[in-house]
């Protein structure tokens, strides 16, 4: 298994990488919006996960409805709702909950971005809380919308849920489409 996600999480950063034009030094005007960057966009999106090794979690696969408001051409605040199911390691119990988290967006090199973002979980099953989401990760979006991403995604549940798990986090790979408004 490690073989196997490690090779998918290298040939994921060089597809990132190879399709993107490495200017680190000039902004192309052509992959902005045209009134200085300030634009609403929509997106919508399904993630996959895996897990570290130590953690009670096995993997975890979601989707998201995002809203991004570019600030500038460089930088946008970004605002996300979804849904988020989480497998135990060597048991049937799945965690359902609804993120919601508020991050930024920073375009560093043309359309590759940096990423981060905190916010809460509205856990599904009676019984079970989560306190905190932190996430930050990379990825690229193109001029006709897609958009490819890697991240990780931590967790702290409250100590009071019967589904208890102190600390854990995903890393994920997000695939995604932006509709401009």
């Amino acid at each position: 298994m490690k073989t196997i996600t490690k090779i998918f999480a290298v040939a994921s950063a060089l597809a990132i990488f190879a399709t993107s034009n490495l200017k680190a030094q000039t902004m192309s005007t052509t992959t902005m919006s045209t009134n200085s960057g300030m634009a609403f966009k929509v997106g919508i999106g399904a993630q996959y996960g895996f897990f570290p090794e130590k953690s009670e979690m096995d993997y975890g696969y979601g989707a998201d409805l995002r809203l991004q408001y570019d600030l500038s051409p460089a930088v946008a605040i970004t605002a996300s709702g979804g849904y988020t199911k989480l497998k135990w390691k060597g048991s049937p119990l799945n965690f359902e909950f609804i993120p919601l988290v508020g991050g930024v967006k920073a375009f560093v090199i043309d359309r590759m971005f940096l990423t981060g973002g905190a916010g809460t979980g509205l856990a599904l099953k009676d019984g079970a809380n989560m306190n905190f989401i932190y996430t930050g990760g990379l990825g690229y979006e193109w001029n006709n919308g897609l958009e490819i991403g890697a991240k990780y995604e931590g967790y702290v549940n409250n100590s009071s849920s019967d589904l208890y798990f102190m600390k854990t986090g995903q890393f994920a790979l997000r695939l995604g489409y932006n509709f401009k408004l």
